[in-house]
């Protein structure tokens, strides 16, 4: 596995392809800030990752069009991690002091997170994992690195666990209901269990734990059991073909899409295509936005990037759900760089340290997520050297047939649950590693 070097206009989906960008004559100057993008356009779950890598590359080029955050142009080189944990770490150590060294890392997994966690703090480069990665990392006092900003698995079973309690007439109701998680055998599928097993405890449902090997593709047994127990409610964690895959099994074993759940990475486009109007009715997550394709940040892309013959991918993609999960994630980390420019000097290149500080001190409210176009998007969030998650909203959209209609309200995660259990483990986590919780005085560092 080899990193790729230049972002071609006219790369594919499918195949694997990096990014240069902003390495052209016309973009070319003295001063650029590299972010390297680990990406994964091969393997199994090709389909759902590239979709995310396009909406993360255009955005950054869109950054660039604009003239660079304060002036700073982004440097990116991509490589291929086909999702497999190995091969992250390799892409992230190959990467990582090139060109002037990284300034932050997407992982976009859940395994590489865990991976890179222990790399971070020697390396002094921040983990942005954008709705995945360790939930305790939430604790900035613990994991000075990572940042799971707007949502981790917790609060995602959080609030599946508190909507469907209300649609019960009150989380009260869920005592004697059985709830059911089909989650990837993978460290992603992994993580709601701690909040699960807790909160089955405290509302008295019964929980049902059945782990899929990835890619998924094989469920016989796993809805074999299911419909033998037939569940009020079954929480779909999975990935890629998974996903699908469970839909279908659904289907063919009379379980009620009705009654489904996914977690927003079980709620796009490519989860429902193959089985059409058969999913009618299947809910999911998602990370606060859904398709958004007259979302003006959508519409500056289209215009700026793909209007100039500079798309990553195919022109029809734009807007859908994965493609602006990417621009949301690609956003983020600019923000969190820019918010350190203004402490440590506007149109300069930031260390992994500097933006850092950048991301736990991020104040995007509405009016400036209205003025970078995300107006109806996602909801302001600020975040602290505690709180490295910020605030955490999600919606409900659920297939119509044909399409992604939101279905509920705002919801949001209740963090009067969450906060101990989040500072539980991230104790754990301090203890185990021998690490000192930071004090005040390195909270202003």
């Amino acid at each position: 596995m080899t990193p790729t070097t230049l972002l071609k206009a006219a790369a594919l989906a499918a195949v694997a392809s990096g990014a240069l960008l902003g390495a052209s004559a016309s973009f070319a100057q003295a001063k650029e800030q590299f972010i390297p993008m680990l990406s994964y356009r091969t393997g199994p779950f090709a389909p759902n990752g590239v979709p995310f890598a396009n909406g993360y590359a255009d955005y950054l080029k869109l950054v660039n069009v604009k003239g660079g955050m304060n002036g700073v142009k982004i440097l990116v080189e991509e490589c291929d991690t086909s999702y497999a944990t190995d091969k992250g770490v390799e892409c992230y150590e190959r990467l990582k002091g090139k060109h002037g060294g990284a300034s932050l890392v997407e992982p976009l997994s859940t395994g590489i997170t865990f991976a890179l966690t222990e790399k971070a703090p020697n390396d002094k480069i921040p983990i942005i994992t954008t709705g995945y990665g360790r939930a305790d990392s939430a604790d900035g006092a613990v994991f000075k690195w990572n940042f799971p900003l707007l949502g981790t698995y917790w609060s995602a079973a959080d609030m599946l666990v508190n909507y469907v309690g209300k649609k019960e007439g009150g989380v009260a109701n869920l005592k004697g209901k059985k709830i059911t998680l089909v989650y990837a055998d993978h460290p992603y599928g992994k993580e709601p269990i701690p909040y699960l097993q807790e909160a089955s405890k405290m509302h008295g449902f019964e929980l049902t734990l059945l782990p899929v090997v990835l890619p998924g593709i094989e469920q016989k047994s796993t809805w074999l059991q299911i419909r033998q127990n037939r569940p009020d409610y079954l929480f779909l964690w999975g990935w890629g073909v998974m996903n699908s895959a469970a839909i279908k099994e659904a289907v063919a074993t009379g379980y009620p899409r009705e009654k489904m759940y996914g977690v927003w990475w079980a709620g796009a486009e490519p989860d429902v295509k193959d089985v059409g109007a058969s999913a009618k009715g299947y809910n999911a997550l998602t990370l606060q936005h859904g398709a958004e394709p007259n979302a003006k940040v959508i519409k500056d892309i289209l215009e700026a990037v793909h209007g100039k013959g500079q798309g990553t991918g195919p022109k029809e993609e734009v807007g859908s759900v994965l493609y602006t999960r990417g621009v949301i994630a690609a956003m983020l980390g600019t923000e969190g760089i820019k918010r350190a420019q203004e402490r440590y000097g506007k149109g300069k290149v930031m260390t992994g340290e500097q933006v850092r500080w950048g991301l736990e001190n991020l104040a995007l409210d509405q009016k400036k997520l209205d003025a970078l176009g995300f107006a109806g998007v996602m909801r302001p969030v600020s975040t602290s050297c505690v709180d490295h998650r910020g605030d955490s909203w999600a919606r409900i959209h659920t297939w119509d047939g044909s399409k992604w209609q939101f279905t509920s309200d705002w919801l949001q995660a209740d963090d009067s649950v969450l906060k101990p259990m989040v500072k539980a483990s991230a104790d754990k986590y301090a203890s185990e590693k021998k690490l000192t919780r930071r004090t005040p005085q390195d909270c202003q560092s």
